[in-house]
Formats: C-alpha cells, structure tokens, sequence
C-alpha cells in the first residue's frame, strides 16, 4: 500500500514527499498505522477538502471498503478457510505479504531516510530501543524527533 499511496498523495502535489515521508513514520507509532496514515494525509493535504474535512473524508474512505467487504465475504470465508487447498495458499500470501512488506519499506522509506552515517546509527538506535529495550513506539518516534531537530541529520 505504500508505493501505491505516494504515487497517490506525492506525484499529483497533494503532500510533499517531506510530508508523506515524517507522517508515515508518525503514523507506525499508533495503532492501526495504515488508518491513521490516510487521515495525516487527508488532513495534510494542499488541496481541498484538507484540514479536519480531508481528515474525515480520508478516514471514511479507507475504512468503509473494509466493513464493504467483512459484511460480504463473511460468510463465503467461513466454509473456505477449512478448506485444504485454502490453507495453503494462505501460507503462501502470508509468505508473500513480508516480501511486500520488505520491498515497501526498502523504497520509499530506507531510500528516502538514511542519507548518512548518523541517519543509518539514529534508525538502528530507534530498532534497539523497539525490538530489545521494548520501549513504547510512540517514545522512539518522539525522541528520533527530538534527534533529527537537534542537529542529527
């Protein structure tokens, strides 16, 4: 989703790449990141609706497709996901979602953050204080914040 949502917002000047790059980053550290994302960038928009319209806008968009298809596919998924055949294939997407996940956050979020030395040592402090010291996510956002405005980059 997330090569498909630059080429969305960035290309057309909705949001500067500056804007979509500092959001999605803000956006990982709240639940549901995807969702809070598409109202940062409804919000964030140079065009109208933008401000809390856009916000609201973006969010009913995002999230009604979803409820669309929970209440539609519901109950065909019941009688599939015991299916043997089913069942494989979904290990197979699931392998090929961390492949996707992978590539999208190799391009655009590696390529568009780490520009040096201190760049690359500031994410693997942010990854250390997430994955060993469990420090909450919205903390490491605050502080590689707090590091970047500091003179870090």
């Amino acid at each position: 989703m997330l090569p498909l949502l630059q080429e969305l917002t960035v290309q057309p000047g909705w949001v500067s790449a500056d804007e979509f790059l500092a959001g999605y980053g803000a956006a990982q550290a709240a639940p549901g990141p995807l969702f809070t994302f598409a109202a940062l960038l409804g919000a964030a928009s140079h065009h109208e609706p933008a401000g809390w319209t856009g916000a609201a806008l973006a969010t009913l968009a995002i999230f009604l497709p979803s409820f669309f298809y929970v209440i539609g596919a519901l109950p065909l998924w019941e009688g599939l996901r015991h299916h043997p055949g089913m069942q494989k294939a979904m290990l197979a997407i699931d392998a090929a979602v961390v492949g996707l996940l992978l590539a999208a956050f190799y391009n655009p979020v590696w390529t568009g953050a780490i520009h040096s030395a201190r760049d690359f040592a500031l994410a693997g402090i942010a990854y250390l204080a997430l994955t060993f010291w469990k420090w909450p996510p919205w903390l490491v956002v605050l502080l590689c914040a707090a590091a970047t405005g500091f003179g870090w980059r």
